[in-house]
């Protein structure tokens, strides 16, 4: 391998952003096969576990907590509700903030993929060994944790423990 001329296009193939991107176009394709049946998308399914979690949640504790901009968990959270797998409830005190909480077709659907869920991350991860794989989560984790609170769209996983005690007093 070391003997071999570099691609001509080596300079992009081998910069890190170029390969999160294409590792990322891998991922997704690994779980639309496994999930084919369900017609759920990665972000329909994180959705999904957030509000079954942490049931009344609102929309934007759900970007919070997904690091989605607020547009996309709108969508994402609209289908969710067409296809009757979340509610919506209107908040007592304040109408334009609504509560989310998944539906019995919603608990449904995250039993029903989760063995594809499972199989995803098997494939995904196969190319390396045990030892590799820790590596590789423990990498990507660093990498997050370095740029997270840069991002346009960071995870605020605080807004977990936030939600839990808003909801509380509710």
């Amino acid at each position: 391998m070391k003997d071999e001329p570099l691609h001509p296009l080596a300079e992009i193939y081998h910069r890190p952003g170029f390969m999160i991107r294409r590792a990322h176009q891998i991922a997704m394709s690994i779980f639309i096969e496994e999930a084919a049946e369900h017609a759920l998308t990665t972000t329909q399914h994180g959705a999904l576990i957030v509000v079954s979690r942490l049931p009344g949640v609102d929309q934007i504790g759900v970007s919070r907590l997904m690091g989605l901009d607020k547009s996309t968990a709108g969508l994402v959270i609209s289908n969710l509700v067409a296809r009757k797998l979340l509610a919506r409830t209107a908040d007592k005190r304040d109408s334009r903030r609504h509560h989310l909480r998944i539906t019995r077709a919603g608990e449904r659907m995250l039993e029903a993929v989760a063995a594809g869920v499972a199989r995803a991350q098997e494939r995904l991860l196969r190319p390396f060994t045990a030892a590799e794989r820790r590596t590789l989560i423990e990498l990507l984790q660093r990498l997050i944790d370095a740029f997270n609170d840069v991002t346009r769209t960071p995870v605020d996983k605080r807004a977990f423990d936030m939600t839990r005690a808003r909801l509380g007093d509710d």
